[in-house]
């Protein structure tokens, strides 16, 4: 008798599970009608059909497809596979290349025309299905009633959906931010505060100044959500499926889509209080880093706190003198360090590392030569295991297909080769994941003809903007910095102490790849850090 699988599925918690039971008796009928031997049973529970992703039991059943464990796969209906076109149409291909046969209950055999109008129809189901939800929210909106998810300083009424009351305890903290703001301090020394009295943020273990600030375009944050001045505000964002990881991403929609509903028994701040915030908050409002059209310093985005591994930002400016400190500590006080840096002793200090350790292209030949060294002998020792798993791979797939094949022929029963076949199942699968896991053999790489002038160009670039006091003016040379370097980490140190920068750089200019030995500068003088990379005194 031909083998055949089944694949069973239904979409959300709220369907019974005898949906799946259901699909199953379906299909076993059919196979019993059809002189077909079902020999296997795969479904996913609560599994949207959008998405292949997450569906555990679709990917097992693929798997044993390949595995050559069935001929023929059964559904109810071809929207069981997939409601998504493209996915659908992979499934079948494979399916197909793998000379699989695919039959749905109520349409057969499926073929090209089949899968494109099924296709089609399941992709304009979820269509219209995400209109209706859509619609549906937006009449609870209209009600009065919260259609997005819970907000800080409410609680859910239970055994009325969409229905929420003030929460006293989170609301007092609500009412302390906004007085704070409106007083004057900032995010960040509000966030400070509140988590030093360890006051349970809404998400996380910290406050941040991104939680009580917000986004402008969002309108979200503690400050611009219009729901603590009893106002719902609803379809500011949609949700989008990445097609590449499944994951649902978010993106703002234009404010004339937005819907806008009164609430007042959701208010928590008064309406005075909170249009002072708003002013306060437009007029502090600036344009996002990343849109900023160049860095307004030297060293900025580059600059780590050697303490928490977080940024490090501007603290204040006097006399012409700017110093930095640590954004985390700054925004949120969850870091130790509070030593504010001056940052032309932290620039002075790079260069000076850079122009007396780097010039020499020699020292960058001789790196060069020792990380190949390393790699080569790292190579052998990958190529080794990579190696040994494939031959354990290839042996455990001998012994499935020669056992598979007894039974086939009848020289062995079931019960005999059962047990072994799903052992050997469980070790190819193990083994292929061991295989992807595994690093492939690093390259040897080596410098272009032209890399070591062009450096030494570079470096003598920055050093003279560094003494004419020009860099942060000239776009040249702090592009030829940003190429060399790709991060500072200020080690902490006790005010009046040594200043300790590790400075992390790239050489994939001069090489190629994104290889560069990690540094430290103490005192201006750079030295390879040991384990990194292979060590290269001096360097």
């Amino acid at each position: 008798m031909t083998r055949a699988a089944i694949y069973a599925r239904f979409s959300t918690e709220l369907q019974q599970e005898r949906s799946i039971d259901d699909q199953v008796a379906l299909c076993r009928s059919y196979a019993d009608r059809n002189g077909l031997e079902v020999v296997a049973l795969f479904d996913d529970r609560a599994r949207s059909g959008a998405s292949m992703f997450g569906r555990d039991g679709l990917m097992r059943m693929l798997d044993a497809a390949r595995d050559r464990a069935f001929e023929v796969i059964l559904v109810e209906a071809l929207d069981r596979l997939s409601r998504d076109q493209e996915d659908l149409a992979g499934i079948w291909k494979r399916l197909n290349f793998l000379g699989v046969e695919l039959r749905a209950i109520h349409d057969g055999k499926a073929d090209q025309i089949q899968i494109g109008i099924r296709g089609l129809v399941g992709a304009l189901y979820l269509q219209d299905l995400a209109h209706k939800v859509r619609r549906g929210l937006s009449g609870v909106v209209r009600e009065g009633r919260h259609a997005g998810g819970r907000a800080y300083g409410y609680r859910p009424v239970p055994g009325k959906p969409g229905e929420f009351q003030i929460n006293e305890d989170e609301a007092a903290v609500v009412r302390e931010i906004y007085a704070s703001y409106v007083d004057g301090k900032t995010p960040r020394e509000i966030a400070a505060s509140l988590n030093a009295r360890r006051v349970p943020p809404p998400r996380g273990r910290y406050w941040s100044a991104s939680a009580i600030n917000g986004s402008l375009a969002r309108h979200n944050g503690i400050i611009r959500n219009e729901i603590y001045a009893g106002h719902i505000v609803w379809n500011k964002v949609r949700m989008i499926k990445d097609p590449d990881t499944g994951r649902r991403v978010s993106r703002v929609n234009p404010p004339t889509e937005w819907q806008h509903a009164d609430a007042e028994r959701l208010r928590i701040v008064d309406q005075d209080t909170f249009e002072k915030a708003i002013a306060i908050a437009c007029e502090r409002g600036g344009p996002a880093p990343h849109q900023k059209r160049r860095p307004r310093h030297l060293l900025s985005g580059l600059l780590r706190c050697g303490c928490c591994g977080g940024g490090m930002s501007m603290k204040d400016e006097r006399k012409g003198v700017i110093r930095i400190q640590c954004s985390r500590m700054k925004e949120s006080g969850t870091c130790e360090n509070r030593r504010a840096y001056v940052l032309g002793d932290i620039e002075k200090t790079v260069f000076d590392g850079l122009t007396e350790n780097l010039r020499d292209p020699a020292l960058i030949a001789a790196y060069v030569e020792s990380y190949n060294a390393e790699r080569k002998r790292l190579a052998a020792s990958m190529i080794a295991g990579r190696d040994r798993l494939e031959r354990q791979l290839a042996r455990s797939k001998r012994e499935f297909e020669r056992l598979l094949d007894s039974y086939a022929k009848g020289i062995a029963e079931e019960h005999e080769v059962k047990d072994r076949l799903a052992e050997l199942r469980a070790e190819r699968k193990r083994l292929e994941l061991d295989l992807l896991a595994a690093e492939k053999p690093p390259e040897v790489v080596s410098l272009h003809p032209a890399a070591i002038t062009r450096y030494r160009q570079q470096v003598e670039c920055l050093s003279e903007a560094l003494r004419t006091h020009s860099l942060n003016g000239d776009q040249e040379p702090a592009a030829a910095f940003r190429e060399l370097v790709q991060s500072v980490t200020v080690m902490a140190s006790p005010d009046g102490g040594p200043l300790k920068i590790e400075l992390r750089g790239r050489l994939a200019a001069l090489l190629g790849h994104d290889v560069f030995p990690q540094a430290r500068v103490w005192g201006g003088k750079v030295v390879a850090e040991e384990g990194f990379e292979p060590p290269t005194h001096g360097l």
